[in-house]
């Protein structure tokens, strides 16, 4: 049947296995240092990169990470940065988007016309680690949606998912059932996140403090969003197909 197109003293980490989405968990590996004191898990680096006083360029505040100036937290880094290192695009995995339509009546003898509704919900941006989780202020992935703007395909990772549907006139052939599938076009961007502590002079009660710099690897996913219609939510990019089987 036809288809349509719907238009980084350094801590220095290795990322192993494959994005998510398509893909299983992805595992990290902090090689041996000087100081083990020192090391940090991605996932305290994240931490750490969630509440730098400056994300992304843009000077933060406690109250963005839900800090309080006597409760804590406090701020736990001088800058945090993402830098993307490669970007491309793929089809994600194929779902049924309808119910079926069957023409397998015993008397049938010509092919049955139906209006088919379908749709299909794909998840928004997934990242590898639980702070990089998109909430009300979009977390870290907030953070990076200006990083995709450069890209053909937007997203929107302040949303939890986005969708695809229509409703098509097609017609069933006798012996047949009608289905309406649908493939969404995704985008996955590679990069890490850069976290530095500044260095810091000795005073009369602390001593001097050389700059710190963390890494943690990163993969985000998510779906290609094509703008909506008149300021309506955007709608995912991908394929529609009509699949017929026997009764």
């Amino acid at each position: 049947m036809a288809k349509r197109r719907l238009k980084n003293r350094k801590t220095r980490i290795v990322a192993i296995g494959a994005a998510l989405v398509t893909g299983g968990a992805v595992a990290a590996v902090l090689l041996p240092s000087a100081n083990a004191a020192d090391e940090k898990t991605p996932e305290q680096i994240m931490t750490m990169c969630q509440r730098a006083k400056v994300l992304n360029g843009k000077q933060q505040s406690i109250s963005d990470f839900g800090g309080h100036p006597i409760a804590g937290p406090s701020f736990a880094s001088d800058n945090c940065d993402f830098v993307e290192t490669k970007f491309e695009t793929f089809d994600g995995p194929t779902e049924k988007a309808s119910i079926d339509f069957p023409n397998c009546e015993p008397n049938a003898t010509e092919p049955a016309k139906v209006s088919v509704t379908w749709q299909a919900t794909t998840a928004q941006g997934q990242g590898k680690y639980t702070v990089t989780q998109q909430g009300g202020a979009g977390g870290l992935f907030g953070a990076l949606s200006g990083s995709w703007v450069k890209h053909k395909g937007t997203l929107d990772m302040t949303l939890k998912s986005a969708t695809a549907g229509d409703t098509e006139q097609r017609e069933v052939p006798v012996g047949k059932v009608l289905h309406m599938e649908f493939t969404p076009k995704m985008q996955r961007m590679t990069g890490e996140w850069r976290v530095r502590i500044d260095a810091r002079a000795a005073t009369t009660v602390t001593n001097a403090t050389p700059e710190q710099n963390f890494v943690a690897p990163e993969v985000v996913e998510g779906p290609v969003v094509l703008p909506g219609a008149a300021g309506a939510p955007g709608v995912v990019d991908g394929t529609s197909k009509a699949v017929l089987t026997d009764c």
